[in-house]
């Protein structure tokens, strides 16, 4: 532990805020509370010698996080991404019930920022936070963070309507060429849109009960998609945290054992002379590898091992009812091996549409270490947007706004378009580029992004 400042043994006695003197029943109050320097809680990020301290800092208040990270609903790499920094923007655009969460906070307090430190770190940018901060009260005051649950209701509708035509199709027209082919188109269609919607609910932004987004969310992602929820999460939340941020965003951890990312790190790799791949014709093994092969491959395996290693079993009960009722219900209808073609056909289409669409807003925008910027900087760093229309808004469910997301991930979709203005009024105030594309030219900017990045990694490779 640090030593306190202004001299041995000065502490502050938290008292209630009634003025009456007496404690607080939590188990914070009239505990000697510390005061420290950013450089002090910097310190505590969890890395080198032991202890390995982790501390970080909301508003002001310095948490000891060291042993809690590993209870973290949330997963102990996404508590932990942020320790010996602020996690103030983080800790509110991720929780929804602050005042719930706050009281588990208390316990873990160690003490606060001395007076003379800057609520700020060093390294952000402080109008830029300061700014942010009156949008995101602007954004609650238009109440931009209620959901239209009836949106969220047809869409769920039209998903099911969808993921039943698929077994009608065979059922009624047979299990010829064509009605397999259409039948499976249909089921993709309502597969790929089941995945968007899972993604809403694991944001907690269709309702406001935050149960009923988990037990919804439980039913969409394991039983109609037959994933983990919770698996899921542990992964997507670190993405939100940290994207793009090497060893911290799980979203680039394909570098550099499959494809080398980002610019930076291309020439960082080639001038180490490693080599696990050809990455120079990485622009082109891509289409016959992540595409076609990440669901189900990487993603059908990971999502099983980590549920049984982490005892998910309501999750693994969940995805088992999948199983039972993809392969009675189709299973009645097509012989054994036309049955594992159709389910492999599906989960190919579904990860391809899946693969372009996600990919489309991350890998053609920085990738390299975490350098603890500010909330906006460090999302718009990594995020880009795909112009908007009815089609794309489908397409992608919404994730064409992908800035918007990034910078409030608990907003309902529908609301996107709504604060798209103001954030690229700020951006231009700021002088930050907000990045907009079409959608074709998004999807060939992950090729040419890619190209860039092999041809970079193969001149350090060979000249430096």
């Amino acid at each position: 532990m640090a030593a306190p400042l202004r001299g041995a043994g000065e502490v502050r006695e938290e008292r209630d805020g009634d003025g009456d003197g007496d404690r607080d029943p939590d188990p914070a109050a009239g505990r000697a509370l510390r005061l420290f320097t950013w450089e002090e809680i910097g310190q505590r990020s969890g890395r080198g010698p032991p202890p390995q301290e982790r501390w970080l800092v909301i508003e002001r208040k310095v948490y000891d996080i060291s042993h809690f990270c590993r209870r973290h609903p949330g997963g102990a790499r996404l508590i932990g991404s942020h320790a010996g920094q602020d996690a103030t923007d983080a800790f509110v655009a991720f929780h929804v019930d602050k005042v719930l969460v706050s009281k588990y906070l208390k316990s873990l307090q160690i003490g606060e920022l001395a007076p003379d430190q800057p609520s700020i770190e060093p390294t952000k940018n402080k109008m830029l936070v300061t700014d942010f901060r009156e949008l995101r009260a602007t954004v609650e005051k238009m109440g931009l963070l209620k959901p239209n649950q009836l949106f969220f209701f047809l869409h769920l509708a039209h998903i099911l309507l969808l993921d039943t035509a698929a077994w009608l199709i065979l059922f009624y027209f047979g299990t010829s060429l064509m009605p397999f082919i259409v039948s499976l188109a249909v089921l993709t269609i309502s597969q790929v849109q089941a995945s968007w919607l899972q993604h809403d609910l694991g944001h907690l932004s269709v309702f406001r009960n935050t149960k009923w987004n988990h037990l919804l969310h439980k039913f969409v992602m394991c039983h109609l998609i037959g994933a983990s929820a919770k698996w899921w999460t542990l992964l997507h939340s670190r993405h939100h945290a940290k994207p793009n941020c090497f060893q911290k965003d799980p979203d680039i951890d394909m570098h550099p054992f499959l494809f080398t990312l980002g610019k930076k790190f291309s020439v960082e790799l080639g001038i180490k002379k490693k080599k696990y791949m050809p990455y120079n014709h990485q622009h082109k093994y891509f289409f016959i590898t992540l595409p076609p092969l990440l669901f189900p491959t990487y993603f059908h395996c990971h999502t099983f091992y980590i549920a049984y290693t982490k005892r998910y079993w309501a999750d693994l009960a969940w995805m088992l009812t999948f199983y039972v009722r993809f392969f009675f219900t189709y299973g009645s209808l097509l012989e054994i091996k036309s049955l594992l073609a159709y389910y492999f056909i599906f989960r190919m289409l579904q990860s391809s549409w899946f693969v372009w669409v996600s990919q489309m807003n991350h890998i053609p925008m920085d990738i390299y270490y975490d350098n603890n910027l500010d909330w906006m900087s460090t999302q718009l760093r990594a995020t880009c947007n795909v112009e908007q229309s009815l089609f794309n808004d489908w397409f992608t469910g919404h994730l064409n706004f992908q800035i918007e997301h990034h910078l409030f991930p608990t907003m309902p979709r529908h609301n996107y378009w709504k604060v798209a203005p103001l954030v690229k009024s700020l951006c231009a105030k700021h002088g930050i580029e907000y990045q907009c594309k079409p959608l074709l030219t998004a999807f060939a900017d992950i090729v040419r992004s890619l190209k860039n990045s092999g041809e970079l990694w193969l001149d350090a490779y060979l000249h430096k």
